[in-house]
């Protein structure tokens, strides 16, 4: 009878243990929500399109070669003094004895590791790029370092502990998101620099879907699940793991809803959403071996970790985190690993399987906290030396970053060909857009302007001027130009003078045909790009002065720099004083 009972005991958790698989490769659909909710809607597609391509090329040089480096034994290779395993190629040499379950289990782990890069390198990264790290992270970077820990490797030889992935997976994602954000420098606008070229100002780009956002926090919650407990074997370690699992994420949103409350005024609904997945990633490596108290301190901590390290890199750093990876993952992805040495206990039901010592404040004293601060510290330096390579030669070679006018219109129509990713929707991006500032990557346009012919210059921005209808000495100016030449156009009316100009983002349609982009393999007629209207309205500044500077300002030789159209105004009143003509336009210019 017992060895009936052991024998479906083993069938019912090795179903289990797939189907935790699948639960954590729906996490992919979580990641790319909360990516997408948390950026800009013209980047959309291209978030759609990275976070599909993590798991695709994943899974490539998953079979390929990251399976043979962490799992040697199970793919027929040999392990190398418990640093890194040999290709055995058993997937394709031994198929009908390949340990199945485990390929696709440590697989769907692998992916998330490539996805969280993602998230903080958003919205001006180029695809071809992004596609090659993702390659180097699943293929090389995290199969070394995750068989250290579970793949038989020397520091889960010398007692180091890692249930599910807070070092392993978090912490390396975490870590290759900072340094790829910072590598690749802010977005545009997202910090306001000085004339010494100090940054005096840290800008909010807020998400363009938080509804999307908050339905990609639930996903990856649900896919935790299986992420934390697949890898249990028996009842009691799983319930366990599902408490500690919802307990720790559950007081972190709740400390976080709190502290954001008391601080800025109102509770912060995208912080709170980052505060969830704190308290994820940090109860991920010890959920197996804490109580419920402990999971509850872990998440107390993680729902301030998140808002100060958003803070921390933000304003300390001056790193631009689209999504709070780096808060999230790699913050409490260290936080994770640390509290196991200070929370780890003999009542919670898979310590006595793991063979560790108890945590700091259960009695086992400094040991296991030594363990897990020198296995967390390997992992780390490798993950920064490797990556940093990975990086620069990546910068040197193909290029980190889009350019400057990419970015402005949109990865969606200028990696992807696609004009929007909610086609049938009015898209109005209001989130720094109109606001931006010089920094570091300002590059547009050129100085061609003077050395280049009148003819030329008409040509490129022809001035449209209206019949004469009144005497008043008043002027309105209309400039209909690209997009990415705004904030030049701002700065240059700023210094002739003018402060109030009306804006409006505009979608323009000319007579030319759009780039022949296709849509699933039909030609889609691009004929509406992204334009802005500015509206400026002078009397003491010479009407000339303005048409020259912003003629200079827009001229680039190329199609669509613009036109200028210049009317006659004959009376203006300002409402608050009923001051008329001039007198109503002083606190304009």
């Amino acid at each position: 009878m017992e060895d009936v009972l052991s024998f479906v005991n083993e069938q019912v958790f090795g179903v289990w243990f797939l189907i935790g698989a699948a639960l954590v490769f729906w996490m992919q659909a979580g990641f790319a929500m909360v990516e997408a909710g948390f950026t800009r809607a013209k980047n959309s597609g291209n978030i759609i399109m990275k976070n599909l391509m993590d798991f695709c090329i994943g899974t490539v040089m998953w079979f390929l070669i990251g399976a043979s480096l962490m799992l040697p034994a199970a793919d027929g290779g040999k392990d190398i003094l418990g640093f890194i395993g040999t290709p055995g190629f058993g997937v394709f040499t031994d198929y009908a004895n390949f340990s199945y379950s485990g390929f696709v289990f440590n697989l769907v782990f692998c992916a998330t590791t490539a996805t969280i890069v993602s998230g903080s390198m958003a919205e001006r990264t180029k695809f071809s790029t992004y596609c090659l790290y993702s390659a180097i992270i699943s293929g090389i970077i995290y199969p070394i370092e995750a068989h250290w820990t579970w793949g038989g490797g020397f520091l889960v030889n010398m007692g180091f502990h890692d249930y599910a992935g807070s070092n392993c997976i978090h912490m390396v994602g975490g870590i290759c998101a900072f340094i790829g954000a910072a590598m690749l420098g802010p977005r545009i606008g997202k910090f306001t620099r000085d004339k010494k070229g100090k940054i005096t100002k840290v800008n909010a780009f807020p998400g363009c879907n938080l509804v999307i956002g908050a339905l990609g926090v639930f996903i990856l919650w649900l896919g935790w699940y299986g992420f934390n407990g697949a890898a249990a074997t028996d009842i009691p370690t799983l319930g366990s793991v599902f408490l500690t699992t919802t307990v720790a994420p559950s007081v972190a949103t709740v400390v976080c809803m709190l502290f954001t409350w008391i601080k800025y005024g109102k509770p912060d609904v995208s912080m709170c959403l980052n505060a969830s997945l704190a308290g994820l990633v940090a109860i991920t490596a010890p959920c197996d071996v804490t109580d419920c108290t402990g999971a509850a301190v872990i998440g107390a901590v993680s729902g301030l970790l998140v808002v100060f390290g958003v803070w921390f890199v933000d304003n300390v750093l001056h790193v631009d985190d689209p999504v709070g990876a780096v808060a999230v993952h790699m913050f409490n992805g260290i936080w994770g690993t640390i509290a196991v040495g200070l929370f780890a206990t003999a009542s919670a039901p898979g310590f006595a399987l793991t063979g560790i010592k108890e945590g700091l404040f259960y009695g086992g004293g400094f040991a296991q906290l030594g363990i897990q601060f020198v296995g967390m510290f390997i992992t780390a330096a490798w993950t920064v030396v490797t990556i940093t390579i990975a990086f620069f030669i990546l910068k040197k070679t193909v290029g980190l970053r889009v350019s400057e006018e990419e970015e402005i219109v949109g990865l969606d129509a200028m990696e992807h060909g696609l004009a929007s990713a909610y086609s049938g929707f009015s898209i109005m991006d209001v989130s720094n857009t109109m606001t931006m500032a010089v920094n570091e990557n300002t590059d547009l346009g050129n100085d061609d302007y003077i050395t280049a012919s009148t003819a030329q210059q008409n040509a490129a921005v022809p001035v449209v001027k209206q019949p004469v209808m009144s005497g008043s000495g008043i002027y309105k100016v209309v400039i209909i130009a690209k997009l990415s030449r705004y904030d030049k156009l701002r700065k240059a009316m700023n210094d002739l003078g003018v402060t109030g100009m009306t804006v409006t983002q505009v979608m323009g349609c000319g007579i030319e045909k759009g780039s022949g982009e296709k849509y699933r393999g039909v030609e889609v007629d691009a004929t509406l790009l992204p334009k802005v209207k500015v509206e400026v309205v002078v009397s003491t500044i010479p009407v000339d002065d303005v048409i020259e500077t912003a003629k200079k300002t827009l001229y680039t030789g190329h199609i669509g720099d613009g036109k200028i159209f210049v009317y006659d105004v004959d009376r203006v009143v300002k409402i608050r004083t009923g001051e008329e003509n001039l007198a109503a336009l002083q606190d304009v210019e």
